[in-house]
């Protein structure tokens, strides 16, 4: 009799556990982060003359209380918010062409290293980004260390950067909290992730980057190449390294970038002279090497964007 009472009692409690379960309000997902307010407003495509003649900015600023992002492209805005690179962005081409201006103020007590989830919320809502993940084997040049080893110049401690929070390599829209710009004259950027400045030469762009780990120079590396850079080196520390950038090399990223680019003026795709003023030339000069090679790379591939955002 005794066993059969403890069946009811434990019969009842499990009863009533459930129908408690049942009837408790459910828990409040944590909401994503977001910007308080957002303007977003349609950019000037690129014009290398407007941009020569300083008429024309690209641009990413964080402070304490606001972003400014300044004719950013919709791939560029997608890499700073999932922190990836460009080439790991698989979508339609209009995505790397269609710039815009970007304007948020920043939640009361807000760091800058939750301004990329900040943004991921703003392409979610206003532009309905959706993507997944996957992998695919593509051409790339591994990074790798020649046969009589590594040139490359080690930091000291004179290269420290300003502690703004500039995104990988310094380039625009690579991450949050750096001061970045390009108009007439020479484009500096400076950051954690160290500095670079980038004029032109006689015969293309010349970029001192310093204070940068391999990581931060692949950016540079891929930026001016046909295929994207792999680190294969095993360097671990913090380096300077001068890029000679061709006229060919130099016009091949204008086009990347969304330029108009007259056909008779681009090079063939992978028919940079790997020799003299290039950036194939540059890492041979510091006892490195681009080989081009194939690798499995992870890639967000967009399966839904909007040219035109919801309103302000």
């Amino acid at each position: 009799m005794l066993f059969v009472r403890k069946r009811i009692l434990i019969g009842v409690w499990a009863a009533v556990a459930l129908a408690e379960a049942q009837t408790a309000p459910a828990q409040k997902a944590t909401p994503p982060l977001a910007f308080e307010v957002a303007s977003i407003k349609p950019a000037e495509p690129l014009s290398v003359e407007r941009m020569m003649a300083g008429q024309q900015h690209i641009s990413a600023n964080v402070d304490a209380a606001r972003v400014d992002f300044s004719d950013l492209s919709l791939a560029e805005l997608i890499r700073a918010a999932y922190r990836v690179k460009l080439y790991q962005i698989s979508g339609p081409d209009w995505m790397t062409t269609t710039r815009f201006d970007v304007v948020a103020k920043l939640p009361e007590g807000a760091k800058a290293d939750q301004v990329p989830e900040m943004l991921r919320t703003l392409l979610e809502e206003r532009f309905h980004l959706a993507l997944h993940n996957s992998s695919k084997e593509m051409p790339v040049y591994a990074l790798v260390v020649g046969k009589d080893g590594s040139k490359l110049k080690e930091s000291t401690p004179d290269d420290a950067t300003d502690g703004t929070g500039a995104a990988a390599g310094g380039s625009p829209a690579a991450g949050a909290g750096g001061r970045s710009g390009m108009g007439a004259g020479p484009m500096t950027t400076s950051g954690p992730n160290g500095s670079s400045t980038m004029s032109a030469g006689p015969n293309g762009l010349h970029v001192d980057l310093k204070n940068m780990t391999i990581a931060s120079m692949l950016d540079w590396l891929s930026r001016f190449t046909d295929r994207p850079v792999v680190d294969q080196t095993g360097l671990a520390g913090r380096y300077d390294l001068a890029l000679d950038v061709s006229r060919d090399e130099m016009l091949n990223a204008a086009r990347a970038a969304g330029m108009a680019v007259d056909a008779a003026r681009r090079a063939p795709e992978g028919a940079t002279d790997p020799g003299g003023d290039s950036v194939f030339g540059s890492v041979q000069k510091v006892g490195l090497k681009l080989e081009p090679r194939r690798l499995p790379l992870t890639l967000l591939v967009v399966d839904r964007l909007d040219k035109t955002p919801t309103g302000n």
